[in-house]
């Protein structure tokens, strides 16, 4: 979570820096693919990206980069604080997809938790629009609702692909579909501005990495929660660089929005210690 906060704050002084959002995207992709291939290619272990299924990465792909195109625009619209914690809406969107894509039964402790989650959102926007304009807010809702979408395609890619694999060929791909916008919005760079574009793409790879090794050596259940410590981190940053800290209705929202989030983590780990207990138990009914 502390390389995540730090991917967005590059980002957010990088859109300072005049450096457009595609190309930022662009390098965010390029250099962990790059990364990733040369390493296999030392290690003469290539043979770890084979896939039988293309068009599903080509899938995650699309969905994955329009889903960083709202994570990442929305920290060049909204302080860090508040871009966070619309992220945290992200187990709202699943619980949502889960019933009407997936057709899982859901429960009163997750429909009470997506309403808690809905009523922090409100708080933190307010009908002050100083700190949350409405394009900012649409942007941050949209970024949580491609991650959760995303969330399905890696449930089902992970039964077949290896993380290495997932994360070469998203990133790959991605930059690939992004090269068009380097043509049309990219110019000359500064040192400065391109360690900047090296640090997003650095800390970027680095991100996605620590990520799969929690999830590979912790419970989901404490890496889901560790997930909110971001807000902290991005707290500090934006106080630090910005020189902003979140008004009243953040900190009156934020904990609805994050509680709401703790609330479908914890459901989700009865319901699934549940099923592992009596495999003839219904799993999705809470």
């Amino acid at each position: 979570m502390a390389l995540l906060s730090s991917v967005l704050l590059l980002v957010k002084l990088a859109g300072q820096q005049g450096i457009a959002l595609p190309e930022t995207m662009f390098w965010r992709q390029l250099i962990p693919a790059a990364l990733l291939l040369g390493w296999l290619v030392s290690r003469g272990e290539v043979a770890r990206l084979r896939t039988e299924r293309p068009w599903m990465h080509a899938r995650r792909a699309v969905i994955g980069t329009l889903g960083m195109f709202l994570t990442l625009g929305v920290v060049r619209l909204l302080p860090l604080a508040e871009a966070t914690i619309l992220g945290f809406t992200t187990p709202i969107f699943a619980v949502l997809l889960a019933t009407f894509v997936l057709r899982e039964q859901v429960g009163g402790w997750r429909w009470g938790a997506v309403v808690l989650g809905l009523i922090g959102v409100m708080v933190i926007a307010g009908p002050n629009r100083t700190h949350m304009p409405l394009l900012g807010l649409a942007v941050g809702l949209g970024a949580a609702f491609f991650v959760a979408l995303v969330s399905i395609q890696l449930r089902d890619l992970g039964r077949t692909e290896q993380p290495i694999s997932i994360v070469f060929w998203f990133s790959l791909l991605g930059a690939l579909m992004l090269s068009p916008g380097v043509v049309l919005t990219g110019h000359a760079h500064t040192v400065n501005e391109w360690l900047l574009l090296g640090g997003i793409g650095l800390t970027g790879l680095f991100t996605q990495l620590c990520l799969t090794a929690s999830l590979r050596f912790g419970s989901v259940a404490a890496v889901v929660t560790m997930d909110y410590s971001q807000l902290a981190w991005a707290t500090i940053w934006g106080w630090l660089f910005f020189d902003q800290l979140p008004p009243a209705a953040t900190w009156l929202g934020g904990p609805l929005v994050v509680a709401a989030g703790l609330i479908i983590a914890w459901r989700e780990r009865v319901l699934h210690h549940r099923t592992a207990l009596d495999p003839q138990a219904a799993p999705n009914i809470d």
